[in-house]
């Protein structure tokens, strides 16, 4: 009975094994891991950063106290840190959600403090949004069809940008891991939105005029791996998942990923794979896509594709 309960090997080193990578079959112990979330994210970031020659860079790492956060700015500290031409920034937006943000800033700000790296924020009414908490009180009352996540998610683009522009942002750094990835890819699909998935980041290639290019780092790494790396790590994180978001689509497109992967190991691989494919054939042809050109918000200056940005109007419907 007694070997139930055996400890299985990591595959190089043979210490007790934390991770079964399932989709490479291999066993992993922490330092192994680690050695491979960080060979992962440094070829990303070698790929997708590029730094002209004779110029600076100025780089905001969008946090937020979370898991993915965390590891994207230790990893980009721990590759480009140490670059005189490179300035590196945390950034983090506070949605005004209480017994949440509150304590994962104190994270996110603990960690640029270990790091040595400067750390902004901005917060909703800053931006002249109403916080989150009230914003989902308004949804109740108006009968809302829409999400919490749905305004969230458009208030915290708008934080991310003044973020950029406040400091003078070349590139934005975002933690989106390889089950987020998915996760969009499924729900552009459903949607049949072809638009979104050929803007999806890294903009290495393909720059939007006026904004300033988002890096995605941590796009191959799957979600638990990252777990595992920060907690290997000791990095300061919160672990508590945002209270107003159940029921948002995403939600179940990582249940239905999540099952996927589970089904066919890889899948997650394939599906950011697809993506990529379809953008390098997007580029190729020339790229015509019958798309509107971007204006400047006449409300609030912000790019948008209408006649007003989303997040002036959701603004005007929390008023």
């Amino acid at each position: 009975m007694a070997d139930l309960f055996d400890v299985p090997s990591c595959d190089k080193c043979r210490n007790p094994a934390i991770h079964h990578q399932v989709y490479s079959g291999r066993m992993m112990c922490g330092s192994h891991l680690a050695e491979s979330v960080r060979k992962k994210v440094s070829k990303a970031i070698r790929e997708q950063l590029v730094i002209p020659k004779g110029e600076h860079l100025t780089i905001l790492v969008a946090i937020s106290g979370g898991k993915d956060s965390a590891v994207l700015l230790e990893r980009i500290h721990e590759n480009l840190g140490k670059r005189r031409d490179v300035t590196i920034v945390g950034g983090c937006v506070d949605e005004g959600i209480e017994g949440y943000r509150p304590p994962s800033l104190e994270c996110a700000r603990k960690l640029c403090e270990d790091l040595g790296v400067r750390f902004e924020t901005v917060s909703y009414p800053e931006l002249g949004f109403k916080e989150m908490d009230e914003v989902v009180g308004k949804i109740d009352e108006l009968n809302d069809k829409k999400t919490p996540c749905s305004y969230c998610g458009v208030f915290r683009r708008q934080g991310i940008n003044h973020l950029a522009s406040r400091i003078g942002a070349d590139v934005i750094a975002l933690g989106h891991n390889l089950d987020d990835m998915a996760q969009t890819i499924m729900m552009n699909m459903q949607n049949g939105d072809l638009e979104r998935t050929l803007r999806l980041a890294p903009h290495t290639n393909t720059p939007i005029k006026g904004m300033a290019p988002r890096i995605v780092p941590l796009r191959w790494v799957p979600e638990q791996e990252i777990h595992l790396y920060a907690l290997h790590r000791n990095l300061p994180i919160h672990h508590e998942e945002c209270p107003h978001g159940e029921g948002a689509l995403r939600f179940r497109h990582r249940e239905t990923v999540a099952m996927m992967e589970a089904d066919v190991p890889g899948t997650r691989h394939g599906l950011l794979r697809m993506a990529d494919d379809v953008k390098k054939l997007h580029a190729k042809a020339g790229g015509g896509l019958n798309s509107t050109s971007p204006i400047n918000c006449p409300e609030c200056g912000q790019m948008c594709s209408g006649s007003i940005c989303k997040a002036c109007e959701m603004k005007k419907q929390m008023q």
